[in-house]
Order: C-alpha cells, then sequence, then structure tokens
C-alpha cells in the first residue's frame, strides 16, 4: 500500500488561471479532494476523474464542517494511503487555520506539504489598480481579520490606525460600523480612501470606493457582502476608477478578468 500523505492546496481567489503549478501538480496527483466553499469548483478540473471530491465548506458567518471533523477526515485517509489534497481558498497560512491543520497532522505522524496560493487580500487591490505600498503613501501593509476569535483578540483598530501603513481586512463587512468607529477613534482621517473588492478575480466581481467616513452607509448602498476584502489608506487613490470628490462609486465589473 502507498503511504498517504495530505497536502494543504491554496486554490487562489477564484481565477482558476491564478492557480500555481505547484498546486495544478498536487491536483493530478490527488486520491481524495477536500474543498472548501470559497473555491472555484472549475478547479477541480485539474483533478483525476478517479479522485474522491468531498466538499467541507467553510464561510465566515454560516454553517460550516467543524474543523475537528476535516481533521479526523484528514488522517483517516492518509493512514488509508490516500494522496489528500484540502483545497483553501487563497493561501492556506493566511486566515486559512493551515498552521492549525498541519501541526494537528504532523502530531499524527502524517506527512504534510504545503502549496502557497494568492490571497484575496493581494488579488483583490491589484484587479482594480490598487498597490499595497507606494513611496508616496504606504511603505507598507497590514493584513487584519474583521474581528478576532474573541473579545480579548479583537484587533487594536485605534494603533492600527496610527500605523499609516496600507489596512487590508479580512471578513469585516458584518463589522464595519465598529471597524470605521475604532480607526476614527484612533485618529484617521474620514476622507481616508476606502476600497471594498467583493468575489476578487472572479467573473462576478464587483466593487466599491469610499471613504472611512461614508463607509457603513456606502456598504449597505452598495448591497455588497461577504466575501469581501476591505483596503483602507491612501494607495487606494491609485484606483482606476477613483474620483478625487468624495462621491460614492459603485462598479459592477462584469469582466473582472
Amino acid at each position: 500500500m502507498q503511504q498517504g500523505n495530505v497536502t494543504l492546496v491554496g486554490a487562489g481567489p477564484g481565477d482558476p488561471e491564478l492557480l500555481t503549478l505547484k498546486a495544478v501538480k498536487a491536483l493530478q496527483q490527488a486520491d481524495v479532494v477536500l474543498i472548501d466553499d470559497l473555491v472555484n469548483p472549475a478547479i477541480l478540473a485539474h483533478a483525476p476523474a478517479s479522485a474522491r471530491v468531498i466538499e467541507v465548506g467553510k464561510r465566515g458567518g454560516c454553517k460550516s464542517t467543524p474543523q475537528e471533523f476535516i481533521e479526523r477526515l484528514m488522517i483517516a485517509e492518509a493512514q488509508a494511503g490516500q494522496r489528500v489534497v484540502r483545497l483553501k481558498g487563497g493561501d492556506p497560512y493566511l486566515f486559512g487555520r493551515g498552521g492549525e491543520e498541519r501541526a494537528h497532522l504532523m502530531a499524527q505522524g502524517v506527512t504534510v506539504e504545503v502549496v502557497p496560493g494568492i490571497s484575496s487580500g493581494l488579488a483583490a487591490p491589484a484587479s482594480i489598480g490598487v498597490p499595497l505600498t507606494h513611496r508616496r503613501w504606504s511603505q507598507g501593509a497590514v493584513f487584519v481579520t474583521g474581528h478576532g476569535k474573541d473579545a480579548a483578540s479583537e484587533p487594536n483598530w485605534t494603533a492600527l490606525a496610527q500605523s499609516r501603513l496600507t489596512l487590508v481586512i479580512y471578513m469585516g463587512v458584518a463589522r464595519c460600523a465598529q471597524i470605521q468607529a475604532g480607526l476614527l477613534a484612533g485618529g484617521m482621517a474620514p476622507d481616508t480612501p476606502v476600497a471594498i473588492v467583493q468575489s476578487a478575480s472572479r467573473s462576478d466581481q464587483r466593487q466599491l470606493l469610499s471613504t472611512v467616513g461614508a463607509l457603513p452607509a456606502a456598504l449597505q448602498a452598495s448591497g455588497l457582502g461577504s466575501p469581501s476584502i476591505i483596503v483602507i489608506g491612501d494607495v487606494v487613490r491609485c484606483a482606476d476608477q477613483w474620483e478625487l470628490e468624495e462621491v460614492v462609486t459603485l462598479m459592477n465589473c462584469s469582466n473582472a478578468n
């Protein structure tokens, strides 16, 4: 019997063409594929027809397959000699719980490899012409979740506001009012530019350009929801359709690719 293993594969933000060559190779060799809810199903075209595909949907704020069940399933399949691919949206190590999964699998003696993927936090701003760093406006970027595991791990929005770095916020749509309040309390100017990109790199991508001061109202009026990335900082002025006037612009991007 062949020795089983698990490969944690970053499936990227959605566009199948953003999949890495190493990810494609891992899929081509898979016996079992565990696919997350945010992964574009078109990516499964790289897997053998004989591969078993198991949906283990995981999306913030929605009913999800328990993490413990997913880990037990990967261990059981690997110990049975199967080559398991765990397809995760974006990058496994950026808000993807890849670190937890790798540690748990290794503790059970399972061989694990991690294949990085393009995170939506990179793809979303790039899709509308926004660089995360810019010599004129920002010398760094911070990737942060919109909510902590508990109150004690809530992001320090005051400190982030004072950092003057580009903020790339995952899972922040539902808490945009609290995020806005924290940033303004930290001294961030209300006219600081904001971009929100939903379903980055997919054919149904939509985006909103606004400001911190107008963020909750603009987001509600736009109808945008999850999965979305929020980018805050002066680099948003580089957006392809940024208007210097304080005008909220909603763009339906039917040809995002």
